[in-house]
């Protein structure tokens, strides 16, 4: 009986830790998406950088399949959304909402 205490211990130890570090990672972008410091900018990620909500075929973070993917957002600092250069933008500038690219 003790062999199966013995063992126990480091595999509780070993989840405590692991979900303590899941629970961490989990924390900023939390805070991220409450901040009013920061904007989602459509537009404006590259492949694979995108923060999350990169639409029909990807799931969130870093899914993105195309620099610049209209409706991939990114956070950038409150403001600066539509000053922040996006090659697919109809205006040529990141956009706070979702849009349709310009036909190159």
């Amino acid at each position: 009986m003790t062999t199966r205490i013995h063992s126990a211990v480091p595999a509780l130890a070993l989840a405590t830790a692991l979900g303590s570090a899941l629970a961490m990672g989990a924390s900023p972008a939390q805070a991220q998406e409450k901040g009013a410091e920061k904007e989602r900018c459509y537009g404006v990620a590259l492949a694979g950088k995108n923060d999350c909500a990169a639409g029909p075929g990807t799931t969130c973070a870093g899914t993105s399949r195309t620099d610049y993917q209209a409706n991939a957002w990114k956070y950038v600092p409150a403001g600066t959304c539509t000053q922040t250069a996006s090659k697919t933008s109809p205006t040529g500038h990141g956009q706070l909402e979702p849009f349709e690219p310009k036909k190159s």
